[in-house]
């Protein structure tokens, strides 16, 4: 095989192997849908039990309807899920041998993560337009215009493709399936101390600074103000600015997380 030599055939080769990675993910994930439907088990459950069962003690800051607070931060939480999902995808292929196999074959190094990626961010569209009409079901909409809400979507995706990337760095360093257990543990206080579930102002002042601060907030809030949802409260930098830092958060975190995955997978592909 011809190595590339110039930018231009670089590129074209990462991006015909990472096109290639990622069609035999999906076709992973076609064979074996009861993965698909397992990831969406938990919204599901989570939107029943809040909504219904807690959803009539709960307080939403200036009023509103609790589900209608309630699903954009289901949909934020869903996407950050995405870094355990994909962690786990990588280790297990690090525990098959698949990624020495990979190291054998004259592949494009970044291509392989970044096809592990653009499979993650197809399927996690389909899981959001899924959680999205599991919500229109259950009385959540949606008040403001489509533009609104597409760009709503495309924020929640953005947040899911930057997390896909602290996944694969995870998955890369992380010596055993069995390992990534720890991560998942983590996520749960991750996404809880946020305004996914509770209005950062309910909280006690210390904690309720910190969920304010957290990148999924920024994604929930955004999703909220651009759905026309209720439960945009506070007075902090952070909650007067969700749109701005749903945009910026996702950014810090691939600027920092893809280089190092792609860095991590060419060291131990040496």
């Amino acid at each position: 095989m011809i190595i590339p030599q110039t930018a231009g055939q670089r590129l074209r080769w990462t991006a015909t192997d990472a096109w290639v990675l990622t069609v035999r993910t999906l076709t992973h994930w076609k064979r074996q849908p009861g993965m698909i439907v397992a990831g969406l088990i938990f919204p599901i459950v989570s939107v029943v039990l809040f909504g219904y069962v807690f959803g009539s003690a709960m307080a939403v800051p200036g009023g509103g309807d609790y589900r209608e607070f309630l699903l954009p931060g289901m949909f934020g939480q869903t996407m950050v899920f995405g870094i355990a999902t994909t962690m786990t995808a990588v280790l297990n292929d690090k525990s098959k041998g698949v990624s020495n196999r990979f190291r054998a074959m004259p592949m494009s190094r970044s291509g392989v993560v970044v096809g592990r990626s653009l499979a993650d961010i197809l399927n996690s569209t389909l899981e959001l337009i899924v959680l999205i009409g599991c919500g229109l079901v259950v009385g959540w909409q949606w008040r403001g215009g489509f533009g609104d809400v597409l760009v709503a979507v495309v924020l929640l995706l953005w947040l899911r493709f930057a997390v896909v990337w602290l996944g694969i760095y995870i998955g890369l360093v992380l010596p055993s399936p069995e390992a990534g257990g720890l991560v998942w543990g983590l996520l749960f206080p991750v996404t809880m101390l946020a305004s996914t579930f509770v209005a950062p102002t309910l909280m006690p002042g210390w904690l309720g600074a910190i969920a304010e601060w957290n990148p999924l907030s920024a994604t929930v809030g955004a999703a909220r103000y651009l759905f026309g949802n209720p439960g945009l409260t506070g007075d902090s930098w952070a909650a007067q600015h969700p749109v701005l830092l749903a945009v910026l958060w996702p950014a810090v975190l691939i600027a920092i997380f893809l280089p190092l995955s792609v860095r991590r997978y060419r060291r131990i592909s040496g």
